[in-house]
């Protein structure tokens, strides 16, 4: 058992360094265009950014308290409701049609209950007010001890906010793959997690449909905890939260659409329970926690869909042989 470990995790630390080692190479080959391109685009839409945040600072009586909370709030709560519209409208009525076919779970809510969307919208919400504006309070009182600035002045640099966001992602895998882990302990999962899991066909709605105490420790706390340790200026914490609830919507929808993240791996997640507990999925490949998950018809189709052809045609379910 214990040379199997470790041959899992040497084949782990081999391929993630393969993948950085490759990347690397390619951004030393374009950096000195990518990165003037991409510096010519923010000095350009500088302005612009500084303007919109000096607006959005002004809209709320130029007070940081009020920004770092209530404009969160409304921020946040906005980018997860617009983003969950087109999956709610298309599990409820099937429109629009032609995503129909991109449905992962094609036996489960097609349509959705309405009864099903009342109750998950109903703790969407409560997440989100009863339990989401207080964790906000607590976060920028922790935020403003260590330092966080909301001040149109203070606004990052273009260099700075690249290494933010790849580090926010770093720190949100970590905490979230272990707290997550944590939360299938067989002494707390029927306590907590478990109502997670009353999905084993996801919907949008679902990456927040949990207990609130998981929703406190493993929703809000993974993507909050790298703004905080770094002292980020609330404008790179707004950007890495929208791209935090668009990433949970996606990997909970139950569509493998073209062009957006595979939601294979969560989906999976939701319909085995012990399998693909991270986002990135690099700690459950060093962990083995995705074994089974890749041994699976749904690993084979866990790939960016780059085409309007459905995954389930492209790789097909093998039909088995009658005795």
């Amino acid at each position: 058992m214990l040379v199997v470990r470790l041959t899992q995790l040497f084949d782990s630390i081999k391929q993630t360094l393969f993948i950085i080692g490759t990347g690397l190479v390619i951004f030393l080959c374009l950096r000195n265009s990518l990165i003037w391109h991409m510096q010519q685009f923010w000095g350009a839409s500088g302005d612009f950014w500084q303007r919109q945040w000096e607006n959005m600072f002004a809209f709320f009586g130029h007070s940081e308290i009020l920004l770092f909370i209530f404009g969160s709030f409304i921020y946040t709560t906005v980018i997860f409701w617009s983003a969950n519209f087109v999956f709610i409208l298309l599990d409820m009525t099937g429109w629009p049609s032609f995503l129909v076919k991109y449905k992962i779970q094609t036996d489960k809510n097609c349509p959705l209950k309405m009864s099903d969307l009342k109750r998950a919208i109903k703790t969407a919400l409560f997440n989100q007010t009863v339990v989401g504006l207080p964790f906000t309070v607590l976060l920028y009182l922790l935020m403003r001890w260590r330092g966080c600035s909301g001040s149109p002045v203070d606004l990052p640099t273009f260099h700075w906010a690249v290494v933010e966001m790849i580090v926010f992602t770093l720190i949100e895998e970590i905490c979230f793959y272990y707290s997550h882990r944590l939360f299938h302990h067989p002494k707390i999962y029927k306590y907590v997690h478990k109502m997670h899991h009353e999905w084993t066909a996801p919907i949008g709605i679902v990456s927040i449909y949990a207990h609130p105490v998981e929703h406190m420790i493993s929703n809000m706390l993974p993507p909050a905890l790298g703004p905080l340790l770094l002292g980020s200026h609330l404008a790179t914490a707004w950007m890495f939260w929208a791209l935090a609830l668009l990433s949970t919507t996606i990997a909970h929808c139950g569509y493998h659409l073209p062009l957006l993240p595979s939601p294979e791996a969560h989906d999976y997640h939701h319909l085995k329970f012990n399998q693909n507990y991270g986002v990135l999925g690099v700690l459950d490949r060093l962990h083995g926690t995705d074994a089974q998950f890749r041994q699976s018809l749904s690993f084979q189709r866990h790939f960016l869909l780059l085409s309007t052809v459905p995954v389930s045609q492209q790789v097909p379910e093998v039909a088995k042989k009658k005795s």
